[in-house]
């Protein structure tokens, strides 16, 4: 099962986890409520899941301009 963590802001690929057997727990999706696992977690067919994160770059861009968090994608 693949794992790809992507940016949520940007959509650069901030990396991949290769796994046979995924423990979520491990993960820290076990401390996520249901609608945030709905809105950072989507699967696909093939069985892979992609977890929205933030990358450093869009974590800088937003400690810099706080405004920007009511915007789902602010860097063009």
């Amino acid at each position: 099962m693949s794992i790809h963590y992507v940016c949520r802001h940007c959509g650069h690929k901030v990396g991949t986890l290769e796994e046979k057997v995924v423990d979520t727990e491990k993960l820290g999706f076990n401390h996520l409520t249901n609608e945030e696992r709905t809105s950072f977690i989507q699967y696909a067919e093939d069985g892979s899941m992609s977890v929205n994160v933030i990358c450093e770059d869009c974590q800088e861009a937003l400690e810099r301009n706080p405004d920007f968090h009511q915007y789902s994608t602010f860097i063009q």
